[in-house]
């Protein structure tokens, strides 16, 4: 995790090294002027104990985050150059190299209920990249479909990994076995989770047949790349909205496959879903995966058909 050790100024690198080499896996570091830096990881909260060098759960005593820290650290993750970042951050977040993610809060610029910019950032959140490969390896039989796939949706409340398991599910995909060749796939990264892109370029391996369109909306992203990359298999995360489900149908119906999330915790509030309804109606998916979580952590799917009868 060098990439996100390298952003921080000279004197705290050694205190963040630490975090990651004692195995606490931390998923986001807060960064908030004037308050403690706080990591969420494995176990919970901590802190960042400058003195001892080393990372604690009492809030007391942990470093607090400096102005002058915030300036050099944007400085650094900008690579020195705030303005290159200034179309990325009107969304609300940027990715530094490596795939990390960067959100912010502080003061915005907006013209007619849009935001233009941010100015004065007081507040960042990394989002560590971790790529799980082999997580949707027991997965994957129960999508194929001879040597193609079933169109299929990946389901569960927000936070249960639904993108973990796209993101590998594309890899393998992309890359076949033995009994699945192989397919060309066309990826409509829209918030830059799936690829994880730094200017363009994936950071999370995707497998060699696939291209990312990033930070593009997926409903004209989907019809892009049906235009241009000719793919045999679309993925898209976190479909919604009624123009996202238009662009499904139709490439649905040009004979590409089809591969998304959606937040559903299971089939009863699927089936509530405006568009779904008309999906199951016409049997547009032939498979539906629900993931959960068990209490030790561990992700589990359950597999329906097309008629919503579970498989497994």
């Amino acid at each position: 995790m060098e990439e996100i050790v390298s952003v921080f100024p000279s004197a705290l690198r050694p205190l963040c090294r630490v975090g990651f080499a004692r195995g606490l896996e931390p998923e986001e570091i807060r960064l908030r002027i004037g308050r403690p830096v706080m990591v969420l990881g494995k176990g919970g909260e901590y802190f960042w104990n400058l003195k001892e060098t080393t990372w604690q759960t009492a809030r007391e005593g942990g470093y607090v985050w400096q102005e002058a820290d915030m300036k050099e650290t944007l400085s650094r993750m900008s690579r020195y150059s705030m303005y290159a970042l200034e179309e990325e951050m009107r969304n609300g977040f940027f990715t530094i190299q490596g795939g990390h993610r960067i959100g912010i809060a502080g003061r915005t610029v907006c013209e007619q209920g849009k935001v233009l910019s941010f100015r004065n950032i007081s507040c960042l959140n990394i989002r560590v990249a971790r790529q799980k490969k082999g997580c949707a390896a027991k997965l994957l039989p129960w999508l194929a479909d001879g040597d193609s796939i079933y169109n299929t949706l990946l389901l569960s409340p927000p936070g249960v990994g639904k993108t973990t398991m796209l993101r590998d599910c594309i890899r393998l995909l992309s890359e076949g076995n033995g009994t699945l060749p192989g397919r060309k796939v066309g990826v409509v990264d829209e918030r830059s989770e799936i690829a994880a892109s730094f200017f363009g370029v994936p950071q999370n391996d995707l497998g060699d047949r696939t291209d990312v369109l990033d930070n593009c909306p997926k409903a004209e992203g989907m019809r892009l790349l049906l235009r241009s990359m000719s793919p045999q298999i679309l993925a898209v995360d976190e479909l919604g909205g009624r123009e996202d489900c238009l662009a499904v149908e139709e490439a649905l119906h040009c004979g590409c496959r089809i591969i998304g999330t959606m937040h559903a915790r299971d089939v009863s509030e699927l089936k509530e879903k405006l568009y779904l309804a008309a999906w199951l109606e016409k049997s547009f998916f032939g498979r539906y995966v629900f993931l959960s979580l068990a209490e030790c952590g561990e992700r589990r799917f359950s597999v329906y058909d097309g008629g919503m009868q579970k498989l497994c």
